[in-house]
């Protein structure tokens, strides 16, 4: 509760600091600063320290689960804001405004980690959304970027449809929203539970992007301000997985037999048809989003085994995921071109910003000793706890393919010259580069020391 009161006033005092302060600096400073309170606030409420106390009425319930999910998330974002914050100056005069609505779709992460209602998982889920059809579509003068928002409204109204249908099905099957009443023996599965369930499925897999659902994400993500991009297909898409993980654990648990292979069937199709796009892609920024697509499909992963390991295998791969990421976004803003092409002989004139760039790639290909590599790793040992090897095997086989289009990025750094009169334009403050390097050396380190961060899963 503390992070979610901390989030919702700084997103305010975030709307009025555009009155207050001219300074972009300054704005840019008192966003870092809430964010920073907003993770203290919520640290110490996983320490057993709550600042505030709300009865929520069973509404949603504040555990470790959802503290410490709420804590990679604000602490994404605090990298999301040193190493990008800058770029959104160039998007637009509403400078202010954007660093409000992101406190604001944080809100919607933390109420999505925390609910214990279907009620509080459909606000969740649009407080997160709404704030992204506006920064989608915030380069005013960009037609792509109006054509991203106009599509991401319409197709996140649709999901948010199927998902209202899924949740009063749901409520018409149990009499109540709650997640636990939602819970049925295997013996006594009511028709309008299962139709529910499908819906609600379906829904939350079109906001995670998950195939056949992630028709729109490759464009939505190409269109939109590549700073803005970053942000939603990191923290955004975690909480998502999170929502969707909370759903299934606690409300579908006893009836997976309805669910687990069509949960499998949606994985698997996520894993292909992410990777075999992402090869043919010539823009870095469009492969990375069907690169996020993959990633969704190990993600899905823990949604169908659905154990410890695919709980803390998730919390893992959210942090590992979303920092490589934001890593890789953050160096792709300063570029002026987003091909290939356009990263060769970059290790030549940027060797530190390069070899930051080499750790966060390894990092998403599941390469051993970064987080990605034992994120995936315990995603695919909570699938073979739950006896599915054909989509373990199939996981690690297309884990190959994504080895190919991450390291052409690699190969055109290194090992490939710059055409004569093409020359690199990339600017770097030594505040972004150490930045950058600290992000990467929490990568390695986590992906050394996982227990660093599920440790706090347990106390």
């Amino acid at each position: 509760m503390n992070a979610l009161i901390f989030s919702a006033l700084s997103g305010v005092a975030m709307m009025f600091s555009g009155i207050l302060l001219h300074n972009k600096a300054a704005i840019r400073n008192l966003a870092i600063v809430l964010l920073l309170a907003v993770i203290v606030a919520n640290i110490a409420e996983l320490r057993g320290v709550s600042f505030f106390n709300i009865n929520t009425a069973g509404l949603m319930a504040f555990d470790s689960f959802a503290l410490l999910f709420s804590t990679i998330a604000a602490g994404a974002t605090l990298v999301f804001f040193l190493l990008s914050g800058s770029d959104m100056e160039k998007v637009g005069s509403n400078f202010s405004d954007y660093f409000a609505l992101i406190f604001f779709i944080l809100c919607g992460v933390i109420i999505s980690a925390a609910f214990q209602s279907l009620l509080m998982l459909f606000l969740g889920i649009e407080i997160m959304s709404i704030p992204l059809y506006i920064l989608a579509g915030s380069d005013k003068r960009n037609l792509k970027s109006n054509e991203a928002s106009l599509k991401y409204f319409l197709m996140g109204s649709f999901s948010t449809g199927i998902m209202l249908m899924g949740i009063a099905l749901c409520y018409g099957a149990a009499g109540s929203f709650n997640l636990t009443s939602v819970a049925f023996d295997t013996a006594k599965i009511p028709v309008l539970l299962i139709a529910g369930m499908m819906l609600l499925l379906f829904g939350m897999s079109f906001k995670v992007s998950a195939a056949p659902f992630h028709f729109w994400t490759p464009d939505v993500y190409d269109g939109s301000p590549t700073v803005f991009t970053s942000f939603m297909a990191t923290v955004v898409k975690a909480g998502g997985f999170i929502a969707f993980m909370r759903l299934f654990a606690e409300s579908f648990n006893t009836i997976q037999g309805e669910w687990k292979l069509l949960v499998a069937i949606i994985t698997a199709a996520t894993l292909f048809v992410g990777n075999i796009t992402a090869v043919f892609q010539q823009s870095v920024k469009r492969m990375l989003a069907y690169s996020s697509i993959a990633q969704a499909g190990f993600m899905m992963l823990a949604i169908y085994a659905i154990n410890s390991d695919a709980k803390e295998g998730l919390l893992l791969y959210a942090a590992a995921y979303s920092l490589a990421t934001i890593g890789i976004f953050a160096v792709l803003i300063r570029m002026q071109d987003y091909t290939f092409d356009g990263f060769n002989g970059f290790a030549r004139q940027q060797p530190v910003v390069a070899a930051a760039l080499v750790i966060f790639i390894l990092s998403l290909a599941g390469i051993p000793l970064t987080a990605g590599f034992l994120s995936k790793f315990m995603m695919l040992r909570a699938a073979i706890a739950n006896g599915s090897v054909w989509l373990v095997i199939f996981a690690v086989l297309m884990a190959a393919v994504s080895v190919y289009y991450y390291f052409r990025l690699i190969q055109a750094m290194y090992f490939k010259e710059r055409t004569s009169g093409n020359a690199l334009v990339f600017n770097a403050s030594p505040a972004f580069t150490y930045t950058l390097v600290a992000v990467a050396a929490i990568t390695i380190i986590l992906g050394l020391f996982p227990s660093l961060l599920t440790y706090w899963l347990y106390f």
